[in-house]
């Protein structure tokens, strides 16, 4: 095997602890060197304060993954492409499509890789399911993706500002797996969004989509659902129904349960960043973010009580 990469993390907030440390531990084409945090240290890495910082002195580093706020994404990616770098982002790429394309672009110039990720397209359930959908034909999808926002995001008021997406941080994971089991397009044809009356960003939204061929499309996510949460993607064909549960790690047709290889979500992105610098490519597909931005320009707002996060 080649020499790993050298790789540093810039946010290292719950989701870099929780997920991307572990996987970068567990992947041996990337040796973690750095770290740039405003409150936060790992251990056993040179440490910074902020990106500007690391890049100023990490010279022979191989690529950055970003873990902040999409808010901030935007200039952290453009300043480590422009150093050079290989550049992971998070889920959601950016605060807008306009930005991601932007970084497309200049990654390609720079001769770089871009990976946008969407993690939940590589839970195990995915792939198969798209291999079951795509012979089939489909009469109506219909989406759940509803959990406790206390849980998941505690404490972090990023996601309630604008460009922060509010319940729609959860529901692109559902959004990231339709739009790669489904064999169209979708476009919005309604939606809701639900917002409280202390918050630039919806707590709930419904969406009504179609494809291209007409197949309706119903999307309901809620950031105040508990104590379990509810994961789930049905779609109903003329050969029997196709469940994704527990937010792509349950695959069932017609209720009986299909055997899933095993693995995670991390370590398969990482795996994938990998495989993408080896062999010059990028992988950016904004389809979810769009359809976000497609329910924020089309959307009814309807205000909530306040939820003071």
């Amino acid at each position: 095997m080649n020499a790993p990469y050298t790789l540093a993390i810039a946010g290292v907030g719950k989701i870099a602890r929780d997920q991307h440390l572990p996987a970068i531990a567990g992947n041996p084409g990337f040796t973690l060197v750095a770290g740039a945090s405003r409150n936060a240290r790992i251990d056993g890495v040179r440490s910074y304060t902020d990106l500007d910082a690391l890049l100023a002195v990490e010279k022979g580093l191989d690529a950055v993954s970003l873990c902040t706020p999409p808010q901030v994404r935007y200039a952290q990616a453009r300043a480590a492409l422009l150093a050079g770098k290989h550049v992971m982002l998070e889920k959601p790429p950016g605060a807008s499509v306009g930005e991601v394309e932007a970084l497309r672009t200049l990654a390609r110039t720079m001769g770089r890789t871009l990976f946008a990720t969407w993690h939940s397209r590589h839970a195990s359930a995915v792939e198969p399911a798209r291999a079951w959908l795509a012979t089939r034909p489909i009469r109506a999808v219909q989406v759940r993706w509803k959990e406790d926002v206390r849980r998941w995001h505690p404490g972090q008021r990023w996601i309630w500002e604008p460009g922060g997406l509010g319940v729609f941080d959860p529901g692109i994971n559902a959004l990231s797996i339709v739009t790669r089991i489904l064999p169209r397009e979708l476009i919005l044809r309604d939606a809701t969004l639900f917002v409280p009356a202390d918050c630039a960003t919806p707590i709930a939204a419904e969406l009504d989509f179609c494809d291209t061929d007409g197949v309706p499309v119903h999307a309901q996510f809620d950031w105040r659902h508990g104590p379990v949460e509810q994961w789930e993607i049905e779609v109903s064909t003329t050969d029997g129904l196709l469940s994704i549960g527990e937010g792509g790690k349950r695959l069932t047709v017609d209720g009986e349960d299909i055997a899933l290889e095993p693995g995670g979500e991390y370590p398969s992105l990482y795996e994938r960043f990998r495989w993408l610098i080896a062999h010059g490519a990028d992988d950016v597909d904004v389809r979810p973010l769009r359809l976000v931005a497609d329910a924020c320009l089309l959307g009814r707002r309807l205000q909530t009580e306040a939820f003071n996060p």
